[in-house]
Protein backbone atom coordinates (compact mmCIF):
# COMPACT_ATOMS: atom_id res chain seq x y z
CA UNK A 1 0.00 0.00 0.00
CA UNK A 2 1.25 3.23 -0.56
CA UNK A 3 0.80 6.01 1.79
CA UNK A 4 0.73 9.51 0.06
CA UNK A 5 0.11 12.12 2.52
CA UNK A 6 0.82 14.65 -0.66
CA UNK A 7 -0.63 18.13 0.20
CA UNK A 8 -1.23 17.45 3.90
CA UNK A 9 -0.36 19.35 6.64
CA UNK A 10 0.71 17.33 10.01
CA UNK A 11 1.69 18.65 13.70
CA UNK A 12 3.70 16.40 15.79
CA UNK A 13 4.26 16.87 19.06
CA UNK A 14 7.37 16.21 20.74
CA UNK A 15 8.96 15.25 17.92
CA UNK A 16 12.65 16.12 18.31
CA UNK A 17 13.33 12.33 19.31
CA UNK A 18 12.23 8.97 20.07
CA UNK A 19 8.68 7.73 18.83
CA UNK A 20 7.79 11.15 17.54
CA UNK A 21 10.95 11.82 15.58
CA UNK A 22 10.43 8.35 13.70
CA UNK A 23 6.44 9.99 13.31
CA UNK A 24 7.34 13.07 11.74
CA UNK A 25 10.14 11.32 9.57
CA UNK A 26 7.77 8.69 8.24
CA UNK A 27 4.96 10.89 7.76
CA UNK A 28 7.79 13.95 5.93
CA UNK A 29 9.10 10.61 4.06
CA UNK A 30 4.47 10.13 2.60
CA UNK A 31 4.68 13.65 1.60
CA UNK A 32 3.15 15.29 4.30
CA UNK A 33 4.09 19.15 4.94
CA UNK A 34 5.22 18.21 9.18
CA UNK A 35 5.41 20.73 12.14
CA UNK A 36 8.37 19.03 13.91
CA UNK A 37 7.96 20.05 17.64
CA UNK A 38 10.06 20.79 20.59
CA UNK A 39 10.70 23.37 23.83
CA UNK A 40 13.80 25.25 21.96
CA UNK A 41 14.96 26.33 18.73
CA UNK A 42 17.87 23.70 19.26
CA UNK A 43 16.46 20.43 19.78
CA UNK A 44 13.88 21.38 16.56
CA UNK A 45 16.50 21.99 14.51
CA UNK A 46 18.43 19.74 15.35
CA UNK A 47 15.74 17.18 14.39
CA UNK A 48 14.81 18.38 11.16
CA UNK A 49 18.88 18.08 10.17
CA UNK A 50 18.65 14.67 11.00
CA UNK A 51 14.53 14.18 9.14
CA UNK A 52 16.35 15.47 6.21
CA UNK A 53 19.30 13.30 6.46
CA UNK A 54 17.01 10.77 6.10
CA UNK A 55 14.44 12.65 3.65
CA UNK A 56 16.12 14.66 1.44
CA UNK A 57 13.21 16.53 0.03
CA UNK A 58 11.08 17.00 3.21
CA UNK A 59 8.60 19.75 3.92
CA UNK A 60 9.26 20.50 7.26
CA UNK A 61 8.59 23.52 9.33
CA UNK A 62 9.94 24.39 12.81
CA UNK A 63 7.42 24.55 15.89
CA UNK A 64 9.50 25.37 18.80
CA UNK A 65 7.21 25.86 21.59
CA UNK A 66 6.39 24.23 24.90
CA UNK A 67 2.47 23.13 24.17
CA UNK A 68 1.74 22.43 27.83
CA UNK A 69 0.89 25.82 28.18
CA UNK A 70 -1.39 28.14 26.64
CA UNK A 71 1.71 30.52 25.29
CA UNK A 72 2.95 27.61 23.97
CA UNK A 73 -0.05 26.30 22.32
CA UNK A 74 -0.39 29.77 20.56
CA UNK A 75 2.71 29.90 19.24
CA UNK A 76 2.05 26.89 17.59
CA UNK A 77 -0.83 28.15 16.59
CA UNK A 78 1.03 31.13 15.06
CA UNK A 79 3.06 29.15 12.96
CA UNK A 80 0.47 26.52 11.96
CA UNK A 81 -2.79 27.94 12.06
CA UNK A 82 -4.22 24.77 10.80
CA UNK A 83 -3.47 21.43 10.65
CA UNK A 84 -4.89 18.36 8.75
CA UNK A 85 -2.95 15.71 10.90
CA UNK A 86 -2.91 16.26 14.85
CA UNK A 87 -0.82 13.27 16.42
CA UNK A 88 -0.91 14.42 20.05
CA UNK A 89 2.60 12.36 21.06
CA UNK A 90 4.17 14.47 23.66
CA UNK A 91 4.20 12.49 26.98
CA UNK A 92 6.31 11.84 30.12
CA UNK A 93 7.08 8.70 32.44
CA UNK A 94 8.88 7.82 35.07
CA UNK A 95 8.91 5.29 37.77
CA UNK A 96 8.00 6.44 41.40
CA UNK A 97 6.19 4.27 44.26
CA UNK A 98 3.10 4.42 44.31
CA UNK A 99 2.84 6.40 48.21
CA UNK A 100 5.35 9.11 46.99
CA UNK A 101 3.70 10.60 44.17
CA UNK A 102 2.31 13.96 45.62
CA UNK A 103 -0.18 15.78 44.19
CA UNK A 104 2.29 18.05 42.75
CA UNK A 105 3.31 15.43 40.10
CA UNK A 106 -0.26 13.79 39.93
CA UNK A 107 -1.25 17.39 38.25
CA UNK A 108 1.84 17.13 36.48
CA UNK A 109 1.09 14.12 34.54
CA UNK A 110 -2.23 15.16 33.87
CA UNK A 111 -1.03 18.46 32.48
CA UNK A 112 1.14 17.23 30.27
CA UNK A 113 -0.33 13.82 29.08
CA UNK A 114 -3.53 14.39 28.88
CA UNK A 115 -4.61 18.63 28.81
CA UNK A 116 -1.94 19.22 26.28
CA UNK A 117 -3.50 16.75 24.30
CA UNK A 118 -7.29 18.57 24.87
CA UNK A 119 -5.28 22.03 24.39
CA UNK A 120 -4.63 21.12 20.93
CA UNK A 121 -7.63 18.72 19.75
CA UNK A 122 -9.66 21.79 20.94
CA UNK A 123 -7.42 24.35 18.64
CA UNK A 124 -7.37 22.25 15.70
CA UNK A 125 -10.68 19.85 15.47
CA UNK A 126 -13.40 22.94 14.08
CA UNK A 127 -10.89 23.72 11.36
CA UNK A 128 -10.25 19.76 10.51
CA UNK A 129 -14.47 19.62 10.41
CA UNK A 130 -14.63 22.89 8.51
CA UNK A 131 -12.69 21.12 5.82
CA UNK A 132 -14.73 17.92 6.17
CA UNK A 133 -11.05 16.07 6.78
CA UNK A 134 -8.61 15.11 9.32
CA UNK A 135 -6.97 13.17 11.37
CA UNK A 136 -6.40 13.03 14.92
CA UNK A 137 -4.56 10.58 16.85
CA UNK A 138 -3.43 10.12 20.61
CA UNK A 139 -0.05 8.00 21.11
CA UNK A 140 -1.26 6.25 24.16
CA UNK A 141 0.42 3.44 26.18
CA UNK A 142 0.00 -0.54 27.18
CA UNK A 143 0.26 0.76 30.60
CA UNK A 144 -3.41 2.80 30.12
CA UNK A 145 -4.52 -0.51 30.20
CA UNK A 146 -2.54 -2.91 32.21
CA UNK A 147 -1.30 0.01 34.53
CA UNK A 148 2.28 -0.47 36.03
CA UNK A 149 2.71 -0.49 39.70
CA UNK A 150 6.16 1.39 39.17
CA UNK A 151 4.42 4.14 37.46
CA UNK A 152 0.59 4.45 38.16
CA UNK A 153 0.32 8.10 37.48
CA UNK A 154 2.03 7.11 34.35
CA UNK A 155 -0.74 4.28 33.30
CA UNK A 156 -3.82 6.27 34.88
CA UNK A 157 -2.93 9.53 32.39
CA UNK A 158 -2.62 6.85 29.65
CA UNK A 159 -6.07 5.52 30.64
CA UNK A 160 -7.79 9.11 30.81
CA UNK A 161 -5.83 9.41 26.85
CA UNK A 162 -8.20 6.95 25.66
CA UNK A 163 -11.16 8.20 27.26
CA UNK A 164 -10.46 11.71 25.38
CA UNK A 165 -9.77 10.04 21.67
CA UNK A 166 -13.13 8.20 22.49
CA UNK A 167 -15.48 11.24 23.32
CA UNK A 168 -13.56 13.69 20.59
CA UNK A 169 -14.33 10.82 17.48
CA UNK A 170 -17.85 11.33 18.95
CA UNK A 171 -17.61 14.76 18.65
CA UNK A 172 -16.58 14.56 15.19
CA UNK A 173 -19.01 12.25 14.06
CA UNK A 174 -20.27 12.28 10.18
CA UNK A 175 -17.35 14.94 9.73
CA UNK A 176 -14.62 13.20 7.51
CA UNK A 177 -12.67 13.81 10.33
CA UNK A 178 -11.13 10.54 12.07
CA UNK A 179 -10.04 10.29 15.87
CA UNK A 180 -8.02 7.42 16.94
CA UNK A 181 -5.69 6.32 19.58
CA UNK A 182 -2.56 4.32 19.36
CA UNK A 183 -1.40 1.59 22.19
CA UNK A 184 2.04 1.54 21.87
CA UNK A 185 3.64 -0.86 23.80
CA UNK A 186 7.54 -0.94 25.60
CA UNK A 187 9.67 0.66 22.67
CA UNK A 188 13.18 1.63 22.96
CA UNK A 189 14.02 5.02 22.88
CA UNK A 190 16.82 7.21 24.87
CA UNK A 191 14.14 7.93 27.62
CA UNK A 192 13.37 3.80 27.86
CA UNK A 193 16.96 3.02 28.37
CA UNK A 194 17.27 5.07 31.05
CA UNK A 195 13.92 3.73 32.59
CA UNK A 196 15.02 0.36 32.40
CA UNK A 197 18.35 0.98 34.04
CA UNK A 198 15.80 2.43 36.98
CA UNK A 199 14.72 -0.92 37.37
CA UNK A 200 17.40 -3.09 36.29
CA UNK A 201 21.49 -3.71 36.97
CA UNK A 202 23.19 -0.29 35.31
CA UNK A 203 26.33 -2.85 35.06
CA UNK A 204 24.89 -5.08 32.67
CA UNK A 205 25.32 -4.15 29.05
CA UNK A 206 21.86 -2.94 27.24
CA UNK A 207 21.03 -6.31 25.27
CA UNK A 208 21.31 -7.97 28.54
CA UNK A 209 19.62 -5.35 30.56
CA UNK A 210 17.12 -5.25 28.10
CA UNK A 211 16.27 -8.95 28.24
CA UNK A 212 16.15 -8.33 31.72
CA UNK A 213 13.62 -6.12 32.00
CA UNK A 214 11.27 -7.57 29.67
CA UNK A 215 11.40 -10.79 31.48
CA UNK A 216 11.29 -9.05 34.95
CA UNK A 217 8.92 -6.07 34.03
CA UNK A 218 7.34 -6.63 30.73
CA UNK A 219 6.63 -10.37 30.99
CA UNK A 220 3.21 -10.63 28.95
CA UNK A 221 5.21 -9.45 25.47
CA UNK A 222 5.04 -11.61 23.04
CA UNK A 223 7.39 -10.33 20.98
CA UNK A 224 10.09 -10.62 24.11
CA UNK A 225 12.10 -7.75 23.38
CA UNK A 226 11.72 -3.70 22.83
CA UNK A 227 9.21 -2.57 20.21
CA UNK A 228 11.27 -0.13 17.87
CA UNK A 229 9.82 3.59 17.29
CA UNK A 230 9.61 2.92 13.37
CA UNK A 231 7.25 0.10 14.04
CA UNK A 232 4.95 2.76 15.70
CA UNK A 233 5.18 5.37 13.01
CA UNK A 234 4.29 2.99 10.25
CA UNK A 235 1.17 2.11 12.09
CA UNK A 236 0.28 6.12 12.51
CA UNK A 237 1.34 7.07 8.98
CA UNK A 238 -1.48 4.17 8.09
CA UNK A 239 -3.90 5.56 10.61
CA UNK A 240 -3.29 9.23 9.25
CA UNK A 241 -3.47 8.20 5.63
CA UNK A 242 -6.83 8.40 3.38
CA UNK A 243 -6.70 4.62 4.02
CA UNK A 244 -7.88 4.48 7.21
CA UNK A 245 -11.24 5.99 6.58
CA UNK A 246 -13.18 4.07 8.35
CA UNK A 247 -11.27 3.74 11.18
CA UNK A 248 -11.80 6.45 13.95
CA UNK A 249 -12.89 6.37 17.98
CA UNK A 250 -10.33 3.15 17.74
CA UNK A 251 -7.55 2.70 20.27
CA UNK A 252 -5.54 0.42 17.86
CA UNK A 253 -2.21 -1.27 19.45
CA UNK A 254 1.17 -1.93 18.25
CA UNK A 255 2.18 -3.24 21.80
CA UNK A 256 3.77 -6.49 20.69
CA UNK A 257 0.87 -8.45 22.11
CA UNK A 258 1.64 -7.13 25.31
CA UNK A 259 -1.82 -6.48 26.50
CA UNK A 260 -3.50 -9.86 26.98
CA UNK A 261 -7.03 -9.26 25.72
CA UNK A 262 -8.63 -10.09 22.21
CA UNK A 263 -10.07 -6.31 22.80
CA UNK A 264 -8.33 -3.05 24.59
Amino acid sequence: MALDLSGKTALVTGSTQGIGLAIATTLAAAGARVGVNGRSDRSVARAIEGIRRDVPDADLVAVAADVTTDDGVATALGVLPAVDILINNLGIFGARPALEIDDAEWRRYFEVNVLTAVRLTRSYLPGMTAAGWGRIQYIASDSAVAIPAEMIHYGVSKTALLGVSRGFAKEASGTGVTVNSVIAGPTHTGGVEDFVYQLVDRDLGWEDAQRQFMRDHRPQSLLERLIEPQEIANLVAYLASPLASATTGAAVRVDGGYVDAILP
